[in-house]
């Protein structure tokens, strides 16, 4: 039975160590050799049996869904909104903040540090609406 094992094994090979997925695994194995049993005491040899148990058995997709795990999950994209809009704005302040250094340290009789500043801070303003369209403020 190692080669169920071994295909169990491969199919797990993309999800993260877990209790929750060794304890999968294991009752995917118990599974698959309870029906291998059922099928050689149906007459099937033990490698044919053990190819209809896996051929029968199919894709985890499912699995893997519920585990939150897989490329092709909709669900387990992560809001990176909030993350976006603090960056702008850290990274906003400290631009602006470097503006009004250079402004006072070798023009300080021209104060010319604003116009910049407006400019950049449409940085976090669109991080800031993006995140309430994605939120759905327009419900």
């Amino acid at each position: 039975m190692r080669k169920i094992q071994h295909h169990v094994e491969d199919l797990f090979d993309d999800v993260p160590y877990s209790e929750r997925t060794e304890a999968l695994k294991l009752e995917i194995i118990q599974n698959l050799e309870e029906k291998v049993y059922d099928l050689m005491a149906e007459g099937k040899e033990e490698e044919d049996a053990i190819n209809k148990a896996i051929v029968d058995f199919g894709d985890i997709k499912d699995l893997k869904r519920e585990l939150g795990v897989g490329e092709t999950l909709p669900t387990a994209k992560k809001d990176m909104t909030k993350i976006n809009l603090g960056f702008s704005i850290w990274g906003s302040a400290l631009i602006i903040a470097l503006f009004v250094f250079i402004n006072f340290y070798y023009t300080p009789k021209t104060i010319w540090f604003v116009y910049p500043t407006f400019a950049i801070l449409w940085w976090p303003l669109s991080m800031y609406y993006y995140r309430l369209r994605k939120k759905g403020w327009r419900k």
